[in-house]
């Protein structure tokens, strides 16, 4: 039987700027989980990571309108209420799917930390633009009074810059290893899980960073020793030069010739790029095979009848 751990992105919950609400995002998941116990059915051990940018956005822009009421809620924080929140929906979701099709599954969401390097070099230069956008006078006082990076975003405003540190190690790996091998679904890793480093005695604590959910869902693959990483994604394929009137679908691609095309810029920064990185760094890991495809292409993919995959 093998292990397959399945990356959902945080935005495809979300269809469009009229279906943002709790409920909408429930409806997206419902469809999204029939896709994934289509593969249970098949027999397919599953572990389950998901994004969560726009639900952390969301949630800063519910403590920035209760500034002065409330106090501010840590990025961390942040990060482990998306774990919780999305994680209840997709359980449900895939609960009341078994139901449906009279299958006797459990399912579990465990709250993840990814330790990063406290010398990481991200640190230094916080890149990851978070939330709303401010004024130059809201800018500067964020500056002065939460002692927070700003940078001013294309014109439209400054925003809040964090670091985006290299996951090193899922922290709860071994439970998520357990609780799989034993027959269970597990949602793991959401958001990239919470960023946390270590002091000299080994101690955690959190940062206030974000991790890209792609890269720690490799991390995490590798470490359980999963036979196959899905990321699910909008597009069917990974395409170079894609937007183009020439551009072509990749069916297969050795982590080699991955890397010839990232060097090359085929795949954008913030869409493809980090999901082919991740598919590299998993084959590269000594995981089996890498795809990247759609949810609704899943099964096929894995048949190999379509997606993109990514081996060593």
């Amino acid at each position: 039987m093998k292990t397959l751990v399945i990356a959902i992105g945080g935005n495809s919950l979300i269809q469009d700027a009229h279906h943002q609400s709790v409920s909408d995002q429930y409806a997206a998941v419902v469809e999204t989980v029939r896709h994934i116990t289509d593969l249970l059915e098949r027999g397919y051990r599953v572990v389950i990571t998901h994004g969560n940018g726009p639900q952390v956005g969301f949630i800063l822009l519910r403590s920035e309108h209760s500034r002065g009421i409330l106090h501010q809620v840590p990025l961390d924080s942040i990060v482990a209420d998306t774990q919780g929140a999305l994680g209840y929906q997709i359980q449900q979701a895939l609960e009341n799917e078994f139901r449906r099709r009279r299958l006797s599954r459990s399912v579990a969401t465990i709250v993840t930390q990814t330790l990063v390097d406290r010398k990481d070099p991200a640190f230094a230069r916080p890149s990851k633009p978070i939330g709303e956008f401010y004024s130059p006078d809201q800018a500067e006082e964020r500056r002065r009074v939460d002692k927070w990076q700003m940078v001013e975003d294309a014109g439209r405003g400054w925003r809040r810059v964090v670091p985006s540190p290299q996951p090193v190690r899922i922290v709860e790996s071994e439970v998520i290893r357990h609780l799989a091998a034993g027959g269970y679904i597990v949602i793991a890793a959401g958001g990239g899980g919470i960023p946390v480093v270590a002091d000299e005695k080994g101690l955690l604590s959190g940062v206030a960073a974000v991790i890209d959910k792609d890269l720690a869902s490799a991390v995490l693959a590798a470490q359980i020793g999963a036979d196959i990483l899905v990321i699910s994604t909008a597009v069917e394929k990974a395409f170079l030069r894609f937007g183009t009137p020439d551009q072509m679908a990749i069916d297969t691609m050795t982590a080699a010739e991955a890397r010839r095309h990232i060097a090359e810029g085929h795949f954008a920064p913030g869409s493809m790029l980090p999901k082919v990185e991740a598919c590299v760094h998993f084959v590269e890991k000594g995981g089996g095979t890498a795809v990247i495809t759609c949810p609704a292409c899943l099964s096929a993919a894995l048949d190999g009848r379509t997606g993109t995959r990514v081996t060593r």
